[in-house]
């Protein structure tokens, strides 16, 4: 087995071993408990980027990081392009746009309303509210325009299950644990199709790989203790 996803826990490196098990291809996981938060040295040592997820390919020598470059590259490499539309698609457009904005406008937001909500003054009263509202704001409009897609379509980029679902599902699940005011209750369609997505088989293939005893975050309820909460207890 050539591939090898090295897994940060509790991180969106999760997405790998989704992917394979969807496609069906062997791969070999490794698994980097955090410590306590942050990825231990050994991990960060993996790729100059120090972040998850990573993947290397035994075959070529490669090591590889950034989510979407390395679905792009199982996918194309290793899949034949499967779970990539292909531009004859009616909903070519609507694939390209629902994989680009899934990390490169909705996860920066989640992250960037989550860390403000930590900051000192950030809650209410504080010097940094109106920052950390507006960034609130930001993630709403997201999850807003992402219930009503999700109300005309069962994926995102239509009737077809594609990479893009891959993308967008972790920072609606497991990025609770470290965000749980993040409201996907108040957005009924999201969460039918976070029960869609919990109903694959590959997904459920590949959480028991790479987080056993984890519970998944796929109802509208969050979880009953972040992991910044854990830590400072």
């Amino acid at each position: 087995m050539p591939l090898t996803v090295h897994h940060l826990q509790t991180s969106q490196s999760e997405r790998l071993p989704w992917l394979l098990e969807e496609l069906g291809i062997p791969y070999t996981l490794k698994t980097y408990p955090r410590s306590p938060l942050l990825a231990p040295p050994e991990y960060k040592a993996l790729h100059p980027q120090g972040t998850a997820p990573v993947l290397t390919d035994s075959s070529n020598n490669l090591t590889l990081a950034e989510s979407g470059a390395c679905i792009e590259y199982i996918c194309h490499k290793y899949a034949g392009g499967k779970l990539f539309l292909k531009p004859g698609y009616t909903s070519y457009p609507d694939f390209l746009y629902w994989w680009h904005w899934a990390n490169a406008t909705f996860m920066p937001a989640v992250s960037r309303a989550f860390w403000l909500s930590r900051r000192e003054g950030g809650k209410k009263g504080g010097k940094g509210e109106e920052e950390a509202g507006m960034a609130e704001r930001r993630v709403e409009e997201g999850l807003r325009m992402l219930d009503e897609r999700l109300g005309e379509n069962n994926w995102l980029a239509g009737s077809e299950f594609t990479a893009a679902d891959v993308m967008v599902v972790f920072p609606l699940t497991t990025f609770r644990y470290f965000y749980p005011e993040l409201g996907v209750g108040r957005y009924g369609n999201v969460v039918r199709y976070l029960g869609r997505v919990g109903e694959r088989e590959g997904y459920k293939r590949g959480m028991a790989r790479c987080e056993p005893g984890m519970g998944l975050l796929l109802g509208a309820e969050g979880p009953e203790e972040g992991v910044m909460e854990g830590l400072r207890n």
